[in-house]
């Protein structure tokens, strides 16, 4: 049986300013996207790739990072963190459909979103 814990009782709390001064908030939410893009051989210069990359995206999007990740042999992954703006339905599409598109990649996997 789960026990059930007293309330937290704090007599005086004083905040000089307002939190919300403090914060800045983003108007406009932005969403994580994780994907892994694969070269179509070991041959192909990843840095060539990322540059090709970095010019697809749009001006309402940014890339964070980029990291490799070894597959077999010497094949490296790409793995391209992005930001994308929430409210455009079809942001992550465009992009996805953009780097299949760059001769020397052969697949392109999402394997992570989240709310930024």
């Amino acid at each position: 049986m789960p026990q059930i814990r007293q309330a937290l009782q704090v007599p005086k709390m004083r905040f000089r300013r307002t939190i919300t001064n403090r914060i800045k908030v983003d108007p406009m939410a932005k969403v994580l996207v994780s994907m892994k893009i694969f070269p179509t051989d070991i041959v192909i210069p990843l840095d060539q790739l990322r540059q090709q990359i970095q010019a697809i995206i749009p001006q309402d999007s940014k890339i964070l990072r980029f990291e490799e990740e070894p597959i077999a042999y010497g094949l490296k992954a790409l793995i391209a963190h992005i930001l994308i703006p929430e409210e455009k339905q079809d942001g992550l599409e465009k992009i996805e459909n953009g780097i299949r598109q760059i001769q020397g990649v052969s697949n392109i996997e999402t394997f992570m979103m989240q709310r930024w």
